[in-house]
């Protein structure tokens, strides 16, 4: 049974596995140099804001091929589940060469076992392949971009840690579950590939935020934690940085009683805080944030703001919690795809 499943799937396992392959070659070429032209560049530069400066640019110049690979290890468990798992059953309940296996001594538990374990191994093993590779590539670029994006946001936390493992285990037994009710192949992978990008959505907006209750705060509005100022012709609004690396979930500004206020006054962005014209004659001058009676006013007129937050400790936490999340998930289809073969499917 083994070595029939095997024959089976090897060449959708020769283009997956050979893919990461010539991935994985890739990025041994091009790692070290990568980490040492970042290592370069942080021993050369003079003073932080040097070194700030240069670490813009190299994550800027690099962030093409970073894009490309956090999108690779993103789609590669939908394309397990969708490629993998809806065909891996469905097509022999669709030909009819699942009686075959079942009228030569070989049981339907059997039968599903070998194949959900053979198939669903390899898509595990897949996802980790790529999620390590694409970490240790890209180590120098998270370094640099530290204090400017977090591995908490949706994109990045997708993408590194086990979360993609989770995911990919998830997406090959949903696969599977929706090839053994629909029988057919082209609508099980359809359906698995719409209920998987559904379920790619809906975790990151409503159940990865509550499932380490998120910290928030009241702090006053300065200099040091101001993110953006946006002026417009009747309104100004304002956004502050939650903790370095914290993935903020909510950003609103309250007054002196507590409550939130969508807008500020139009007299602020006219007043105090609007932008200061250049002195005749003077050299022009990248701009430098509000000036301080800006933050004065707005201490003095009580406005704060009220920040909801996952601080950057909890990455590991969190990847373990909703990795867990898509473990018993997985665990469910597989106990439903052994139900359904043995009681339901002729």
């Amino acid at each position: 049974m083994i070595w029939l499943t095997f024959r089976q799937f090897r060449v959708q396992a020769a283009v997956v596995f050979g893919g990461l392959a010539i991935l994985a070659a890739a990025l041994a070429v091009t790692g070290p140099g990568l980490a040492d032209e970042y290592a370069t560049g942080i021993s050369s530069c003079t003073s932080q804001e040097a070194c700030n400066e240069f670490s813009r640019l190299f994550v800027t110049g690099h962030q093409a091929s970073y894009g490309a690979l956090l999108v690779i290890v993103i789609g590669l468990p939908g394309l397990i589940g969708v490629f993998w798992g809806a065909p891996l059953v469905a097509r022999e309940l669709e030909a009819g060469t699942h009686r075959l296996a079942w009228n030569q001594s070989v049981t339907r538990t059997r039968w599903l076992a070998v194949k959900l374990g053979l198939v669903g191994l390899a898509s595990m093993t897949a996802a980790g392949i790529a999620v390590f590779a694409v970490d240790w590539w890209s180590d120098p670029i998270a370094e640099a971009a530290i204090t400017r994006s977090s591995r908490m946001t949706p994109l990045l936390f997708d993408a590194h840690g086990i979360v993609p493992v989770g995911y990919a285990a998830f997406a090959f037994a949903l696969g599977v579950t929706v090839g053994v009710l629909v029988r057919r192949t082209l609508p099980a992978m359809a359906i698995t590939l719409a209920v998987f990008a559904a379920v790619h959505v809906a975790v990151p907006l409503w159940v990865r935020p509550h499932i380490i209750p998120p910290e928030s705060g009241t702090v006053a509005i300065t200099s040091h934690n101001l993110e953006s100022l946006m002026l417009n012709a009747d309104s100004m609004t304002v956004r502050t940085r939650a903790a370095t690396g914290a993935w903020t979930l909510s950003n609103h500004t309250v007054d002196a009683s507590g409550r939130e206020v969508a807008h500020l006054p139009v007299s602020l962005g006219t007043g105090p805080c609007a932008p200061r014209a250049p002195r005749p004659g003077a050299e022009p001058r990248p701009p430098t944030g509000p000036p301080q009676e800006c933050f004065d006013a707005l201490a003095q007129q009580g406005y704060k703001q009220k920040v909801v937050y996952q601080p950057a400790e909890r990455f590991w936490p969190l990847q373990w919690a909703e990795t867990g999340v898509f473990a018993v998930l997985t665990l469910g289809l597989t106990g439903f795809c052994f139900y359904w073969t043995r009681r339901r499917l002729s």
